[in-house]
C-alpha cells in the first residue's frame, strides 16, 4: 500500500485509527476458549466489527509467537483474512525486529514477503545495515522505534549527545538511508509535547502512536502537535477497544469503542 492510498483511507474514513491485536488468552471471553482457534476466531469478531472506523489493524507478535506454533498459525489466519477481505485497510507486524543485515533480511522476508504484511516495526539500535533490509522492499513500509510511550524511554531516548537528544539524531539519521521515502516512526502518544520538535524535522512522515486509552495519552495533544499536512498519523488503540467487554457482546462493545474514537477523530479533521 503507497502513502497516498493510507492518506486517501483516512479521508474518505474520516478515521486515522489503528486497531491493536494484542490477544491474551486470559482477556478474552471464556466462550471462545472451547473454539479449535480461539485467537483468530476473537480476531475476525473484532475486525469485522471494527473495520468501518479503522484504517490499519496492529497485530504485536509477542502475542502470538507466545502461544508457540498454534500462535504464529492464529497469526498467520489473521492476516490472511485480513488482506482476502479487506484488502484496503493498513497491517502493521508489530515485530520490533532488528539485527544484523542478513538477519534483517530474514525477518523482512517473514513479515513483508511470506507473511504479506504491508509493514513491520524496526528497532533502530543496530544502525543502517540492520534496517536498509526492511526498507529495501519499495512497496512496503518500515516503521522505525523513535520515542516510545514507556517511562523507560527516558533512559536512553531522550539522553542528549553532542547537543541533541538520541531520538532526534535517530530520526535524522534515519533521513539519509537507502528507501527512507518508506520510513514510518514510532511516537508514544505520552510524549506528545515532543511532537512538536519531531515535526520540525519529519514534517510530512507518518507517525505510529500508541498509548492513547488505557496507556493515558491525550488525543488532543497528539493532534495539536503531530498532525501534517497529509495527517500523517495512525493512533493505535488495543485495549480500550478489543478488551472493552470480556462478555459476548464483546465485537459489540468493540465496535462503539472504536466509532466513538472515529468521531473524535473527524472533528480534528
Amino acid at each position: 500500500m503507497t502513502t497516498q492510498e493510507l492518506v486517501n483511507q483516512i479521508r474518505k474514513k474520516k478515521s486515522f485509527l489503528c486497531v491493536g491485536l494484542d490477544v491474551d488468552l486470559n482477556k478474552i471471553p471464556k466462550h471462545l476458549l472451547n473454539l479449535d482457534d480461539p485467537i483468530f476466531e476473537f480476531n475476525k469478531a473484532i475486525i469485522d466489527a471494527t473495520h468501518e472506523y479503522c484504517v490499519a489493524y496492529k497485530p504485536n507478535t509477542a502475542f502470538y509467537e507466545a502461544y508457540g506454533l498454534e500462535g504464529w498459525k492464529s497469526l498467520e489466519r489473521t492476516i490472511q483474512y485480513l488482506n482476502a477481505n479487506y484488502p484496503e485497510l493498513f497491517t502493521i507486524a508489530d515485530a520490533k525486529r532488528g539485527d544484523i543485515g542478513n538477519t534483517s533480511t530474514m525477518y523482512a522476508k517473514a513479515f513483508l514477503e511470506n507473511l504479506n504484511f504491508d509493514s513491520i516495526t524496526v528497532a533502530p539500535y543496530m544502525g543502517k545495515d540492520s534496517v536498509e533490509p526492511f526498507l529495501a522492499f519499495t512497496d512496503k513500509h518500515t516503521i522505525l522505534l523513535a520515542l516510545t510511550s514507556n517511562q523507560g524511554a527516558f533512559d536512553f531516548q531522550t539522553q542528549v549527545l553532542s547537543n541533541e537528544e538520541l531520538y532526534k539524531k535517530v530520526i535524522s539519521t534515519s533521513k539519509n538511508w537507502e528507501n527512507s521515502e518508506n520510513l514510518m516512526y514510532v511516537v508514544g502518544a505520552t510524549k506528545a509535547e515532543f511532537l512538536a520538535d519531531i515535526r520540525k524535522i519529519i514534517p510530512n512522515s507518518f507517525l505510529l502512536i500508541p498509548g492513547v486509552g488505557a496507556q493515558g495519552g491525550s488525543l488532543e495533544a497528539v493532534c495539536k502537535y503531530g498532525m501534517a499536512d497529509n495527517i500523517g498519523m495512525l493512533i493505535n488503540s488495543s485495549r480500550g477497544i478489543i478488551y472493552a467487554s470480556q462478555g459476548e457482546d464483546f465485537a459489540e462493545i468493540a465496535e462503539s469503542k472504536a466509532r466513538e474514537l472515529q468521531k473524535q477523530m473527524a472533528s480534528y479533521l
